[in-house]
């Protein structure tokens, strides 16, 4: 989450005039995250989430990603839900961007997500994945391997300026996994594709929620939970924590069991998921617009997992035996 449009008093009662949310007591921008802009609203009934989507999401994609949450509510997936206005629409408009009110979820994400917190996290991403096998919508997954050198044509130029060798370091990466190694036949379904630390509440131990579906889309199951891998069993240093990674692992497989073909693909494809949010990262990190509320992230940090996933072999790697978790 994060402001990129600032919203006036006046403008956000005339777009609240058509909800039946009651009247504003306060609202304020949220400065986390890096896709839209993102607001907390109190009202005399609660409190809800302005989002206003920004350039990088298609409006084309929003009934998908409002879609899928009502559908994943309603299958028992603690997310948030998306609030109708009066004519009975999700999706509305605000200082010249798309915008939509969701219910606000209890909880709070962990700044440091021990053992506990990745078991409930490998759980939660499982039964979504497995409440997503009905949605009616798709939408191909534009982030995935066909998309990363175009992507990466964007920040080329610059990226040596962020670290000495990146331009041909990641290039390198590129051209290994354009090859004919990234998998096309494993199971698909419904991804949330950003299930960060951040986009997963908690109250104590107990995960009350998970947010933020706007890279929601249809892709492997597994690389879902190959970006967890790089999401959430990583220290601070980057040094992988191979007793989180087996929390998370054997919880994601006691509500879905991975394939025998799964797991030979996922440390491929947690290589992969390093690539990905290594570029997504770069470019934003290079393009900040002034002004801006917002805190980029650190693209260095993917490089460094990166340089893991590249030496993991085999689900051993990650403190599993592959026995335990085949479908």
């Amino acid at each position: 989450m994060a402001v990129y449009t600032d919203v006036a008093a006046d403008e956000l009662a005339e777009f609240l005039a058509s909800y039946e949310i009651g009247e504003v007591l306060s609202y304020k921008g949220i400065a986390e995250g890096v896709e839209n802009s993102n607001f907390l609203l109190h009202t005399s009934t609660g409190y809800f989430i302005l989002t206003l989507y920004e350039k990088r999401v298609a409006k084309a994609d929003l009934p998908f990603f409002l879609g899928l949450m009502t559908h994943l509510a309603s299958r028992g997936i603690n997310c948030p839900e998306p609030v109708k206005n009066k004519s009975g629409e999700a999706l509305s408009s605000l200082a010249g961007r798309p915008a939509a009110i969701i219910n606000f979820l209890e909880g709070v994400w962990p700044r440091k997500p021990n053992v506990a917190h990745c078991a409930g996290a490998g759980q939660a991403l499982a039964k979504m994945h497995l409440a997503g096998r009905d949605f009616g919508m798709s939408r191909a997954n534009a982030l995935s391997v066909s998309g990363w050198r175009p992507l990466f044509d964007a920040a080329a130029p610059r990226a040596d300026t962020v670290q000495h060798g990146l331009r041909a370091f990641i290039t390198s990466e590129i051209d290994h996994l354009e090859g004919n190694l990234w998998p096309k036949s494993l199971p698909q379904g419904v991804i949330h594709a950003d299930l960060f630390p951040d986009n997963v509440f908690f109250l104590g131990e107990r995960v009350s929620g998970i947010i933020d579906f706007t890279f929601a889309c249809n892709d492997m199951l597994a690389y879902d939970v190959a970006i967890c891998l790089n999401a959430w069993c990583f220290e601070s240093d980057c040094s992988f924590n191979v007793t989180k990674a087996r929390a998370f692992l054997n919880a994601y497989g006691r509500e879905r069991g991975l394939s025998e073909a799964e797991q030979n693909a996922l440390p491929l494809l947690a290589r992969g998921a390093a690539l990905r949010f290594l570029l997504t990262r770069l470019v934003d990190f290079l393009n900040i617009p002034p002004g801006a509320l917002v805190k980029p992230k650190d693209p260095l940090e993917y490089v460094r997992k990166l340089r893991f996933q590249q030496s993991v072999s085999s689900m051993r790697d990650y403190g599993v035996a592959a026995s335990g978790l085949v479908a």
